[in-house]
């Protein structure tokens, strides 16, 4: 098998996540990809979880590490663009399940010049913590019981309606089910547009922008325009504690929106 594309896990440190993401990748109707793990430093356990996969899986594990130095996840998404055997990149976190067309949708949809924006559910703590690999490996994870539609209602699991997947895009369009927005666990692009604009900025030094707003600004600026595949491309993010966006992240985000240049000094270029 030749992959057509590389599928981007950026993880750091949550072995039991990884574990099921991977096996949701197990699922996938398409199945003509790499995977390459851009680890942001994590310890052993992770190191585990990816060679038992490795015995198993029918698709080449690529494992990419650094040192634990604080928060470089755009550092190691360079690393991904370096690495990939493909020219399209699916990039996504290793705390989210891709529901089994994930990876057809992404290939399908697929245009030139174009950046392709999915959306996710967020699922509650009282999910999480039930999951088991049965869960995923059945597929049981994609559907929805009465326990799920009340911790919506309550607030603790969100837009479970971006789980349901509608192929028909008029359909889409009349439910209004368009975004224009990136987020950064669910987009695929050509590989050649992000060395377009540099790849990622790797000034950005905690989470929250760097890899979504920045870049989908600076894709802007070099014609590359963004396509949603909202109830397409369905993912599950596992629930953690928020984090937050530091006021250093949003003043370097001001700054980008507020640029006419497409290229970060930090990039793919910078060694």
């Amino acid at each position: 098998m030749t992959p057509k594309l590389t599928v981007s896990f950026a993880v750091y440190n949550h072995p039991r996540s990884l574990l099921f993401a991977l096996a949701a990748l197990e699922r996938q109707s398409f199945r003509e990809f790499e995977l390459l793990i851009a680890d942001d430093g994590s310890g052993p356990e992770m190191k585990e979880v990816i060679e038992q996969a490795r015995k198993t899986a029918f698709f080449p594990i690529t494992h990419l590490w650094h040192e634990d130095d604080g928060w470089r996840k755009n550092v190691m998404l360079n690393n991904v663009v370096r690495a990939a055997g493909t020219d399209y990149i699916v990039f996504s976190d290793g705390d989210c399940l891709p529901s089994r067309h994930f990876l057809h949708d992404h290939w399908n949809e697929r245009e030139e010049k174009r950046v392709l924006l999915g959306r996710r559910v967020e699922t509650s703590g009282r999910w999480t913590r039930s999951l088991t690999l049965d869960d995923v490996r059945s597929g049981k994870f994609e559907r929805y019981g009465w326990q799920e539609l009340i911790d919506g209602l309550r607030g603790q699991a969100l837009r479970l309606e971006d789980g349901i997947r509608i192929p028909s895009r008029p359909v889409r369009s009349l439910l209004l089910r368009e975004v224009t927005g990136m987020l950064g666990s669910n987009f695929s692009l050509a590989r050649e547009d992000l060395v377009a604009v540099n790849g990622f900025d790797e000034e950005y030094r905690g989470p929250g922008c760097g890899e979504d707003s920045d870049i989908q600004h600076r894709l802007s600026l070099v014609g590359v325009t963004g396509k949603s595949v909202r109830n397409l491309a369905v993912q599950y993010h596992l629930w953690h504690p928020l984090t937050r966006v530091s006021e250093e992240n949003r003043q370097r985000l001001a700054r980008t929106l507020a640029s006419a240049n497409p290229r970060c000094r930090m990039g793919l270029d910078h060694l």
